[in-house]
């Protein structure tokens, strides 16, 4: 009787322990009995969201449970990591991060989550180039025909984002400070209705991730002019990186990233991780992406980490040289 007693306090402390570290047992088995939501920080239709929903259905297919996506845009994509950082921790929450979420440090004085802390890095989604775009209607076919023409308009073109903050405004920032040029910022809730407007000519120009400016572009709806990485772009063979056209030394590359509220259970992380991997070598998925100019990522979780913490450095670095600064 006694050596029963003892063995039943002894699996009941060790289950309690379980649940105090957030890992409840045989969580990862049973995982996933629901459906699982993926929170997008920007608004539907623009880069985040195309490839959230891309990876998202797949990653639904292999775990057999549907990818619910969730989009809570606005400044620059905190508010939807925000939202991320203060869901359980109990896998049924993911985020897709962007390169926006490393620049926001530098930026925001009062961010009300440490994303190098409050976030678990599961796997590098994909990587694009940023497209520098203008209207139809700007006078200009080339990058230095554009910065002769700000030049002769000052303070009069206006260059859109998903937001202060977002990718969009700080190359934006990156091209006016390397430039020389007075452009004013207009920021906007997503990718989407920035593009809406640069179409309608409310904006002159942008410096869009490839995803959202590409169908565009096609259409003839608005010119690509740069491509903002130090290679060329395979879906724009015909144009030039920034570099090249004679902004030395611009580089930037847009990435996305999944995500997980810190603490979720490392079995469940690991599990998605796997099944990331599988879904970005699909041929259909490589295929959607070559075809935007996107690359799929492969890195294990802590080279992501390190990725993270490298680019969080080098965009604080960018924002202190620029004063750019927000509450």
């Amino acid at each position: 009787m006694k050596s029963f007693t003892r063995r039943s306090l002894l699996a009941r402390a060790l289950g309690a322990a379980l649940l105090c570290a957030g890992i409840p047992a045989l969580a990862a088995d049973a995982w996933p009995a629901k459906p699982i939501t993926l929170i997008v920080p920007f608004a539907p239709g623009g880069t985040t969201d195309i490839i959230a929903r891309a990876v998202g259905q797949k990653l639904g297919e292999a775990l057999k449970q549907p990818v619910i996506i969730d989009n809570r845009p606005g400044a620059g994509g905190n508010i939807g990591a925000a939202a991320a950082v203060r869901a359980p921790a109990d896998g049924y929450t993911f985020f897709l991060a962007t390169v926006a979420h490393t620049m926001a440090p530098g930026i925001y004085k009062n961010l009300t989550y440490d994303f190098g802390k409050d976030l678990d890095p599961v796997g590098l989604v994909a990587l694009t180039p940023n497209v520098l775009i203008v209207n139809p209607s700007v006078p200009a076919n080339t990058v230095p025909e554009l910065i002769a023409y700000i030049k002769k308009n000052p303070g009069k073109v206006n260059y859109g984002s998903a937001g202060t903050g977002s990718t969009e405004h700080m190359s934006g920032e990156l091209f006016r400070a390397l430039t020389g040029t007075e452009i004013t910022h207009v920021p906007y809730k997503g990718g989407a209705p920035m593009m809406t407007d640069l179409m309608a000519g409310q904006i002159q120009m942008a410096i869009e991730t490839s995803p959202s400016a590409n169908p565009h572009i096609r259409a003839g709806k608005v010119k690509a002019l740069a491509v903002t990485t130090q290679k060329r772009s395979s879906a724009y063979p015909g144009v030039p990186t920034l570099d090249e056209a004679g902004v030395k030394g611009y580089d930037v590359t847009t990435w996305f990233a999944l995500m997980a509220p810190h603490n979720t259970p490392p079995a469940i992380e690991q599990r998605v991780h796997a099944e990331l991997m599988k879904v970005l070598k699909m041929p259909d998925v490589e295929k959607r992406f070559q075809e935007q100019g996107v690359s799929a990522g492969d890195t294990t979780p802590a080279q992501l980490a390190s990725f993270i913490r490298t680019e969080t450095a080098k965009w604080s670095k960018v924002a202190k040289e620029s004063n750019i600064t927000s509450e």
